[in-house]
């Protein structure tokens, strides 16, 4: 095991973070490396013994090990759970696992066959993993979609009947009781769906006491279709129901109006409301080119144009003629928002609801950057170079305040 960038993840559990004593030799030794644990608020250059997967040793004192390594300038870390990673498959665990992940969690698509999902990587994974029931993915076979990943026909277009509404709850409910560890919404991948049935769902998932993972029905603050009513919608649904709600991507969600949105987090939070949000840390997204987010008028929606947009097969940027044709093959593409910049990646960031997460995968070693480095990224633009996460100040509540 060696460092392959500016953190070294321990594979183990950090049980002891004040252990000063130690087995005469350890399975593993790490040296010298900066170790910092937010749960018992170490932060200093500590050695630090493995033995039997568990940690044994955190002393400044020598220690002795079969295997050592020597992560002098680097930061020695608990491993960092990714609560939206799309990369769910052997090619993706090695960046993960070099990335600092030791949890990588499908809780946005989710799966619609929770057992078929969780036999397919049984015994087969580096890491932890798990998964949502995911509702635009039991959507799609209540509704028969002929999508590959996102709906593309009727489980985008075509709105339920009260019959299909409740098989939809149906199976929801099933996948819960599967070992489903919460419920994942597209909303924007299945505009067809009703408020009713959203409402529905998440009942589902406060009948198990489950947490639901929400992309919002809505992007950026043009009205009448804006983030906020899109985020209105899902508080809505957390209040009547009771079940616990995590926005997805706020930043990229909402854009020009992720302060709103984030005023409006905070206040939901004041009033008992289960709910937080997340970031990656990056100013691109990424997606599928022939799903229903590039139906007509996406370019004036999201302030973007053809070039904006990054074929991720072969890098080139898309014009006109070249985003009909892909959108017709299927794909994936990164998404360069002209309205993000590092400002407000930075004040969101320092938010005290808003997690890390990648929202990644890579496929045959391409796709976005975040699908192998969000979160050595963190810890190295924003905690070490730019100090963004320093202060405990939320900037955009400042900012909030300040214009009242």
């Amino acid at each position: 095991m060696r460092s392959r960038g500016p953190l070294v993840c321990l594979l183990a559990t950090l049980t002891a973070c004040d252990l000063e004593k130690s087995s005469p030799i350890n399975d593993l030794v790490i040296v010298g490396g900066r170790v910092i644990d937010p749960d018992s608020r170490t932060d200093s250059v500590r050695n630090v013994g493995i033995t039997g997967g568990t940690i044994t040793a955190l002393t400044t004192s020598s220690l002795v090990g079969r295997d050592t390594i020597d992560a002098a300038g680097l930061a020695v870390v608990p491993g960092f759970i990714d609560l939206h990673a799309h990369g769910q498959d052997e090619e993706n665990r090695p960046y993960q696992a070099m990335d600092g992940v030791t949890s990588a969690l499908e809780l946005e698509a989710g799966t619609s066959n929770v057992d078929e999902w969780y036999a397919v990587r049984e015994g087969r994974s580096l890491i932890n993993y798990g998964v949502s029931v995911g509702h635009a993915r039991v959507r799609m076979a209540v509704m028969r979609d002929p999508g590959p990943s996102s709906p593309t026909g009727d489980g985008a277009h075509q709105l339920a009947s009260n019959q299909e509404i409740g098989e939809i709850r149906r199976g929801i409910e099933r996948g819960l009781e599967r070992g489903g560890i919460g419920v994942g919404f597209g909303l924007q991948y299945t505009p067809a769906a009703s408020r009713w049935e959203v409402l529905e769902a998440f009942r589902a998932a406060a009948h198990h006491s489950a947490p639901t993972f929400v992309h919002l029905r809505y992007v950026a603050d043009q009205e009448p279709h804006s983030a906020v009513l899109a985020l209105g919608e899902v508080l809505s649904a957390a209040a009547i129901t009771g079940a616990p709600l995590h926005v997805l991507h706020v930043l990229s969600t909402a854009q020009r109006g992720t302060a709103r949105l984030a005023q409006m987090i905070m206040e939901a939070r004041e009033r008992s409301i289960d709910v937080t949000t997340e970031v990656f840390p990056y100013t691109a997204g990424m997606t599928r080119l022939e799903s229903a987010l590039f139906d007509p008028g996406w370019r004036e929606l999201f302030e973007m144009d053809y070039s904006d947009l990054e074929w991720t097969t072969t890098g080139e940027r898309l014009t006109g003629a070249t985003f009909d044709g892909y959108r017709r093959q299927g794909g994936w593409v990164i998404l360069h928002y002209p309205v993000l910049t590092e400002d407000m990646l930075e004040q969101t960031l320092r938010a005290p609801f808003v997690f890390v997460s990648s929202d990644g995968r890579l496929h045959d070693g391409r796709g976005h950057p975040r699908g192998a480095g969000s979160f050595a990224r963190l810890i190295g633009r924003y905690v070490r170079e730019r100090k963004a996460l320093r202060s405990e100040v939320f900037s955009i509540g400042v900012e909030i305040s300040e214009r009242r």
